[in-house]
């Protein structure tokens, strides 16, 4: 047999459990545990105690016999016979006076008499009495009275695990253990209770600040929700609906204490795993139904046990009527039988009814409270309203269910659990943290000096933007990437000479004075992004702003609407670059016209279909249009009559015959037209008389058009990675050719002509079929480099010490050229580069 502390061990759970028992649930645990007792008892009395005693119903007078005479007549017979045996069963019964008769024929005994025994005499003996109540007790005796509290041991054992099965089954257990888990330690946690204290201490001063009055705060601590008439100091904050994260008034809150690095890390854990529990439990309702379902398994239960139980109440009785059939065995049909534990058996019954309906009511009680309102759906208004985490999402499904237990336990756990889902508090908690991580000495360390020697710091993948970078004063550039809470403060206006912000996918709010003083100070801003709504829209509001640079997708089906509207308040905006996927350029940069003189665009391979509204943009000097898929120049480009510099690389040009019409732009000086598919120049190129810089490189070019060299200003001539077979002598009229490269061609010979450009700085001859280098090469008195790997050289003219400015380090040459080159020269060309480098060349 079991113990009760082993039957009662069905009703445990862990202790941390119980913050989600409600008090139905602990009041139907207590009841379960009493009826057990219950069970039990009953139980151990009918092992113990439960018995039947049987007499046998005589069936006429015949059968009866006096008690009072069997003996002594037994013994008066048998000592008058001198031994012999009487049964009385077998005679007839005496009179009165036969019995005196008797009596006086033998003396009285000198003992003392015993009483005589009354009643009626049985012919049993004791093994069939006892077989006789074993008959009984199963035959007379109904069958709930004797098995009563077993069936109590068993509806209460199922009632047990009814309540607590949502606990043991393991695709609930693992969840409710999960969340218990994370429960205890969020309310643990320091951080929840400084969070909240900081709440309680921003709400002190706001009221105090309220009762001060409003009338006391600066005006440039408004915000765009405020009603009444825009701030004048700030024109396009009032026609825009662009709103900025509100600045609060400047108010000496206690700050809170800096968490240890322990406490710190163990938060920002559980940020994280509140984070994927609510993604994991909010997608299903397995718990609630569980729950639900052994709910409705109890009602059913306690229903049914009421209506049997109550039905055989009254068959629990002290007295039966038992006929067992057994009269060839012992002579009697019909037995009288007792039964000693009716009695306590009644009252048990009675009292297990009892509870029984009181669980019950318990039970429907539940169902009402599950039905009465949607427990798949929680809310934290009321949390939301007592503290600043405003932001504190509501939850559904098995989430918000487990909310709704806790709360019948304690709502103190769930309004410490909100603040671990509220991203105002886990930004609130990274901001401490790397404020103490970044100190002021740390970031100073990382702060270098870039190409164009300006100060520059760059912060990557940081949860937010320290508040020490506010205090280098002398900071020129910042960038900051992959910062999702990047948050500029009004302590920016420190930094007055931070002239330049990069912004890589780091969509960045401004508090409303940060944005005052960046809009009259800021001149250049990169913004790269992965989708069009990362860049702020504050932007389009820099009214100072020189150069913008867009890096990122402006054209996918989710951006059809592209940002660019508002490009008509940067109005002195000079520079705009988009790197991205265009198929048209945007018309609203026709907004910037009147002022814009450099225009970008890398296409990253899309097609640029439409360009129409370049005509309208007459004062751009410089058009860059890179990996377009444009397959001839455009027309729109020959309206820009201010241009001086356009550039095309890498696009799917074939043919340039559209260059006469480059005559037209007067101003046109630099032309760049490498990494295409040109098979050919024009002889229309002559038309382009002041064309200084000509790029033609990486393409299919198999000629040099006479034409080309009768443009007497071309100072740089970039012709490389073509099919070049030879240089036309007329190269020498470029007097002004200071750059000539025709590197990676087929070229067999230099012809003299070259070397009657003095002026010549750079000579790139590389990779070709050279064989010979003429010696008029020493008239190139100013060259500085000169390339000749890669060709069929066997040696060096000797003339190359006249080129008094050419270095070792300029001179691209195989080692056993130089070699073979006279020691004279050899060592004129490397004194002259070591005197160099000890100058501090």
């Amino acid at each position: 047999m079991f113990t009760l502390t082993e039957v009662a061990s069905l009703n445990d759970i862990q202790p941390t459990y119980r913050i989600l028992k409600p008090w139905w649930d602990v009041f139907m645990d207590y009841l379960g545990v009493v009826m057990l007792m219950l069970a039990i008892f009953a139980g151990t009395m009918q092992l113990t105690k439960d018995q039947v005693v049987c007499l046998p119903v005589l069936e006429s007078l015949e059968d009866q016999t006096p008690v009072a005479m069997e003996r002594p007549r037994e013994k008066a017979l048998g000592s008058g016979t001198g031994g012999g045996h009487v049964t009385l069963a077998a005679a007839p019964l005496a009179s009165k006076e036969q019995t005196d008769s008797v009596v006086q024929h033998f003396p009285q005994s000198s003992a003392v008499r015993q009483p005589q025994p009354t009643g009626l005499r049985t012919n049993l003996d004791f093994q069939q009495y006892v077989f006789v109540n074993q008959m009984c007790y199963h035959v007379a005796l109904p069958w709930y009275s004797k098995y009563f509290p077993y069936l109590a041991l068993i509806h209460t054992i199922v009632l047990m695990v009814s309540s607590n099965f949502w606990f043991k089954y393991p695709k609930t257990s693992s969840k409710i253990e999960h969340f218990v888990s994370i429960l205890g330690k969020c309310f643990e946690s320091p951080w929840t209770t400084k969070a909240l204290s900081e709440t309680a201490c921003e709400d002190s001063e706001e009221n105090k600040q309220r009762l001060t009055g409003a009338s006391t705060l600066p005006k440039h601590l408004s915000t765009s929700s405020e009603e009444g008439s825009p701030n004048p100091s700030t024109p396009m904050l009032a026609k825009s609906s662009i709103k900025f994260s509100a600045e609060k008034p400047v108010i000496e809150v206690p700050s809170m204490t800096i968490l240890d690095k322990k406490d710190g890390e163990q938060a920002k854990a559980l940020f994280e795993k509140v984070r994927k529990f609510r993604t994991h439990v909010e997608d299903s309702d397995m718990i609630y139904k569980f729950y639900v379902a052994q709910t409705i398994i109890k009602t059913v239960k306690f229903i049914l046990i009421l209506c049997y139980t109550m039905t055989f109440v009254t068959s629990i009785k002290f007295d039966h009527d038992c006929e067992p059939e057994i009269k060839h065995l012992t002579g009697y049909a019909k037995f009288k039988c007792t039964h000693n534990m009716a009695f306590m058996l009644k009252k048990l019954l009675v009292s297990y009814i009892v509870l029984i309906f009181v669980y019950g009511l318990v039970c429907i009680y539940t169902l009402f409270w599950l039905f009465r309102r949607p427990l798949k759906e929680y809310s934290f208004e009321k949390v939301r309203e007592e503290s600043s985490f405003s932001d504190i999402p509501d939850v559904k499904n098995d989430f918000a269910f487990l909310l709704h237990m806790v709360d019948q336990y304690d709502q103190l756990y769930s309004k410490r659990f909100g603040v671990f889902l509220s991203e105002v508090s886990e930004n609130k908690l990274r901001e401490i943290s790397l404020n103490h991580e970044w100190t002021f000495e740390k970031l100073r360390q990382h702060v270098t000096r870039n190409a164009q020697d300006k100060l520059e710091l760059h912060l990557f993948m940081l949860s937010g933007v320290p508040d020490a970078v506010f205090d280098l004063t002398d900071l020129e550039v910042l960038k900051l990437e992959l910062i999702p809470e990047a948050r500029i403060t009004a302590k920016i206006s420190q930094m007055i000479n931070l002239h330049e912000l990069h912004f890589y996918h780091c969509p960045a709010k401004v508090e409303q004075t940060a944005f005052s003083f960046l809009r009259d100070h800021l001149r250049c801003l990169h913004v790269k992004f992965t989708d069009v709504g990362e860049i702020p829209t504050w932007v389009y509001m820099l009214k100072n702003l020189r150069e913008l640079y867009l890096v990122g997708n402006l054209n996918s089906e989710n951006n059809k609407m592209i940002g660019l509207e508002s490009l008509r308040d940067l109005r002195h905006l000079k520079i705009l670059h988009l790197k991205s996927n265009l198929t048209k350029i945007p018309t609203n940069i026709t907004d910037l016209s009147p002022h814009l003189i450099k225009l970008v665009v890398h296409n990253d391979g899309t097609k640029l279909l439409v360009l129409n509204s370049l005509k309208k943009m007459m004062n751009l000097t410089e058009l860059e249009l890179h990996n377009c898929e444009l397959e001839r120049i455009p027309h729109a480009i020959f309206s820009l009559t201010n241009l001086q510099e356009l550039d095309l690389k890498s696009n799917n040009i074939h043919t340039i015959e559209e260059v006469i019409s480059f005559q037209h732009l007067k101003r046109l000086n630099c032309l760049k037209l490498w990494h295409n598919k040109i098979i050919s120049i024009p002889l229309s190129i002559s038309h382009v008389k002041n064309l200084e810089f000509l790029y033609l490189s990486h393409n299919k070019l198999e000629t040099l058009p006479t034409t080309l060299f009768s443009l007497l200003k071309l100072r740089f001539l970039e012709v490389s990675n073509n099919s070049i077979v030879v240089i036309p002598p007329e190269v020498g009229f470029l007097q002004n050719l200071q750059h000539f490269a025709i590197t990676g061609n087929k070229v067999e010979v230099v012809p003299k002509q070259v070397f009657k450009c003095t002026k010549l700085r750079t000579l790139s001859l590389g990779h070709n079929c050279i064989s010979s280098l003429p010696e008029k090469i020493g008239q190139l008195l100013q060259l500085t480099h000169l390339e000749l790997k890669g060709n069929c050289l066997d040696r060096l003219p000797a003339q190359l010490g006249q080129c008094r400015l050419l270095r070792r380090n300029g001179l691209i040459v195989e080692d056993h050229l130089f070699d073979s080159l006279p020691l004279e020269v050899k060592e004129s060309i490397s004194q002259e580069t070591s005197a160099n480098f000890a100058n501090g060349v």
